[in-house]
């Protein structure tokens, strides 16, 4: 954890990233300079694992060239980007152009270190409301998202197959549970997850407690409790295994790929591992309770701009970000990040590629932003409740509702 007064916060919100699937792997940077241009303007971004040859740094390089200026990139592992990011503005010495894990934009908003797209006359019309929500606070936007990825139910056609379970008759809560006990009786493993107590478990559990009808700034609600009831219930039954109380998302993906499960609550950052598994499989969105796709949290990155000493850089900060996020370079750029598109004209087009992100796609339509309803640097006073309500009502300390009577207090004192 980060220190001084919105580090901390900052610190459990970058890890949603790190731990919910984003595409940050590395933690050294990466500078590279673009065309040869008058002024040079600095590009921070998340991406050490791209180098200059990646077609996501000669994106960079062309809009610096389309725009008259050389392009310096730097590429940091998320959370060093992000304290960086608040050493910099302390200092006077912010990036042109920030790329910044969604949850973190409201703790940089907040800290006085963004433009808001009024300011940057940024267009935001085209871009999906629900996903630009994520970097909105108190009616003001701070950047635009430059795509999204989320979470669905990866499944064994073979296993559910053999238990006689139809996927697409998994359309709420009592039919999937129907569809775990079935799987059981056959001899096979119901579900698999990840409810580690870290952002990664809260990222994995928020679509079935948004999915029961819950808000998060009341946990312990019945429809929080319900949610909390049905993990629980999987675990006692049988239907999910006890390891889900350690698992990543990572670990999670692991026991499913062993072909022993019938699902898996993984994201879009796992297709390219789906198809090495060595067995068919499908995807479903992860259903609410009552029917329907379920809220699920979105991760991804916004494309910012902090403030400048000399405001006069703004106009060529503007072309910046309105190369890197028009239709065709995002429609590149999501493809090599394994993200569905921002807006509704890419995601069409990414479907017409490839028909298999078309519930991807209904997810992320169906998707929210963590710190949405305006929670802001709220979201991780409130999450680290909820995963530490989760772990002791799985590990059989507490019922789920006292789990969540005593995360909601937690989490109220932390929030005044």
């Amino acid at each position: 954890m980060t220190v001084s007064i919105y580090r901390r916060a900052a610190a459990v919100a970058v890890s949603a990233c790190l731990l919910a699937g984003c595409s940050t792997t590395g933690g050294t940077d990466s500078g590279s300079t673009g065309s040869a241009g008058g002024a040079t303007f600095t590009v921070w971004d998340p991406y050490p694992q791209f180098d200059d040859s990646a077609d996501w740094v000669k994106l960079l390089q062309k809009c610096g060239t389309d725009s008259g200026v050389t392009v310096k990139r730097t590429a940091y592992d998320t959370t060093d980007l992000t304290n960086k990011a608040l050493l910099a503005a302390q200092q006077s010495n912010s990036p042109d152009v920030l790329i910044v894990d969604n949850p973190v934009v409201s703790t940089l908003a907040d800290a006085g270190v963004l433009t808001t797209t009024e300011e940057m006359k940024v267009d935001t019309a085209a871009i999906s409301p629900n996903l630009l929500a994520a970097g909105q606070i108190g009616g003001k936007t701070y950047g635009i998202p430059i795509g999204a990825n989320t979470l669905a139910l990866y499944y064994n056609k073979a296993v559910l197959t053999a238990a006689g379970v139809d996927p697409a008759t998994v359309k709420d809560w009592a039919s999937l549970t129907a569809a775990l006990g079935k799987v059981k009786a056959t001899g096979k493993k119901g579900i698999t997850f990840s409810a580690i107590g870290t952002e990664e478990g809260s990222f994995q559990f928020l679509p079935w407690f948004w999915g029961s009808g819950a808000n998060l700034t009341k946990l312990d609600s019945p429809e929080g409790v319900a949610a909390l009831t049905l993990w629980t219930d999987w675990l006692k039954q049988g239907l999910a295994p006890n390891s889900v109380i350690g698992n990543t998302q990572t670990t999670s993906w692991q026991e499913f790929a062993t072909g022993q499960f019938a699902f898996a609550e993984n994201g879009t950052w796992q297709l390219g591992n789906a198809k090495k598994a060595g067995f068919e499989y499908g995807i479903i969105p992860i259903p609410s309770k009552a029917g329907g796709t379920a809220p699920a949290p979105t991760g991804g990155e916004f494309v910012t701009a902090p403030v400048q000493k000399d405001s006069g850089r703004y106009a060529t900060t503007q072309k910046l970000i309105a190369c890197l996020s028009n239709a065709d370079n995002a429609y590149t750029t999501d493809t090599t990040l394994s993200y569905i598109a921002a807006t509704d004209a890419v995601q069409t087009k990414q479907v017409a590629a490839n028909a298999e992100l078309k519930v991807w796609v209904e997810a992320v339509k169906a998707a929210k932003g963590r710190t949405s309803d305006n929670l802001g640097t709220k979201y991780p006073k409130i999450s680290q409740p909820l995963w530490t309500g989760f772990q002791a009502a799985l590990s059989g300390g507490k019922s789920p509702q006292d789990a969540f009577t005593a995360a909601q207090t937690t989490a109220a004192a932390a929030t005044k």
